[in-house]
């Protein structure tokens, strides 16, 4: 009876999501700008160009231009303002894309928020007095 309960409890359960190859991540985000979400409330947007550029906002008007490329089944991405590099696992998820950092996955997991083709609002450089 008990193997029979755990044998239903696996074929009830939602399969496990794959997480995305770099082939995959490309096509899905190539000319999109996707908007990133954590915990019901705004975190940031990327815009993905060809070539694996992106820019990056935590929507504050400050824009990030990188790249991102796969090392070791991860998306890293490495920013004109640090080079080292933040590498995440994505799967995709029924509503969009789930981010975890690899770093440290217990702390940081964005999800898909909403996604366009839309240019980021990217302030000029600072002006100094």
């Amino acid at each position: 009876m008990r193997l029979a309960l755990t044998f239903l409890c696996l074929l009830l359960s939602p399969p496990a999501l794959a997480e995305m190859s770099a082939a995959e991540f490309d096509a899905y985000t190539r000319g999109q700008t996707l908007y990133y979400g954590q915990g019901g409330a705004p975190y940031g947007a990327e815009i993905y160009h060809e070539n694996q550029r992106v820019q990056w906002s935590f929507l504050d008007g400050h824009c990030k231009e990188g790249r991102w490329y796969e090392a070791d089944d991860l998306i890293c991405f490495v920013y004109e303002d640090n080079p080292e590099p933040q590498c995440w696992s994505f799967v995709k998820g029924p509503n969009g894309l789930i981010a975890r950092f690899a770093n440290d996955p217990q702390q940081t997991e964005l999800y898909e928020a909403d996604m366009g083709d839309t240019p980021l609002l990217c302030l000029g450089p600072e002006v100094g007095v």
